[in-house]
């Protein structure tokens, strides 16, 4: 469960490729036990930040704090990274290279093979236990490159599109895992595209673009802020012609979505009334998607 110690604190990081900014003054906190979108376009930056945080790039400017501590290359140790690229040991056996990872991150060997065996079994890879790892799917190879990034049970898991390839059956088994990393105090950092799962599971989020920091904080404040709202309205009959006139209408199929003024909601209620009968009506809040596209636009890189 989240709490308000501080968790993965990044201040002001900045990290250049010649005359390149990929990272630009980029500053979010990710509270200790939480579970923490970073999002943003192709080319946002994310990806160089995440690198940072993990000590395998240095940052031109500012810094990485865990727990209130500046994070220094050893702790990469006690944290978990899934990269977004595979990195696997292709001709060697799935079960003893996964032993061997947890061993580096410091688990002994007896409690290293346990742990590989119910994840293996988790996520029906206990066939290929002995197998080499060349030899399983790129959606099973995906589950493995997970595995491996939460044996040594991390302080802290940073996940970059965890659930790419994967089936929606083992879309679930990887958030219920998630989920429990979480109540165990695992603060996570989650990297993703897939906005709906990033709504379902965060909190706290952040959006970058072009290097910097569009937006950044509670999701629930910044669909307040930053989202439509919108009104779902069924009529007892067609839609009232005009209604397009008066308000935007976003979709209409089984029920007719129109675009909501914050300032005026039981004026645009009344409205919608006085065209036609109303049956049916519910209050929609705006999508993280929505947000994504209105913030980014036609910025993306």
């Amino acid at each position: 469960m989240a709490v308000d110690s501080p968790g993965l604190e990044v201040s002001r990081l900045t990290k250049r490729f010649h005359t390149f900014k990929a990272v630009d003054g980029v500053s979010f906190h990710v509270k200790a036990g939480s579970i923490f979108g970073l999002i943003g376009p192709n080319g946002a930056g994310k990806t160089t930040a995440i690198r940072i945080i993990m000590g395998i790039l240095g940052a031109d400017e500012g810094e990485v704090r865990y727990r209130g501590s500046i994070v220094s290359r050893s702790d990469s140790r006690r944290f978990g990274y899934l990269p977004e690229e595979r990195g696997l040991y292709q001709k060697t056996k799935l079960g003893e290279t996964l032993a061997y990872l947890a061993e580096l991150k410091g688990v002994d060997r007896a409690t290293a093979h346990s742990r590989v065996d119910a994840y293996l079994a988790r996520f029906d890879l206990a066939d290929y236990s002995k197998k080499p790892i060349q030899t399983l799917s790129k959606g099973n190879q995906q589950k493995v490159q997970f595995i491996a990034a939460v044996l040594h049970q991390p302080v802290l898991a940073i996940l970059d599109e965890p659930f790419t390839g994967l089936d929606p059956v083992n879309q679930i088994v990887l958030k219920e895992i998630i989920g429990e990393l979480q109540a165990q105090g695992t603060t996570i950092l989650l990297s993703t595209h897939q906005m709906e799962q990033v709504e379902r599971m965060c909190d706290r989020i952040c959006l970058i673009n072009k290097g910097q920091v569009i937006v950044e904080g509670d999701l629930a404040e910044i669909k307040a802020r930053f989202g439509t709202t919108a009104l779902e309205v069924t009529f007892s009959d067609t839609v009232p012609p005009g209604l397009d006139k008066w308000l935007e209408v976003l979709e209409t199929e089984d029920a007719t979505v129109v675009g909501m003024p914050r300032h005026d909601q039981s004026k645009t209620l009344k409205g919608l009334m006085a065209l036609g009968e109303v049956v049916a009506f519910n209050r929609r809040e705006p999508s993280l998607e929505q947000i994504f596209i209105a913030a980014v636009g036609g910025t993306a890189s």
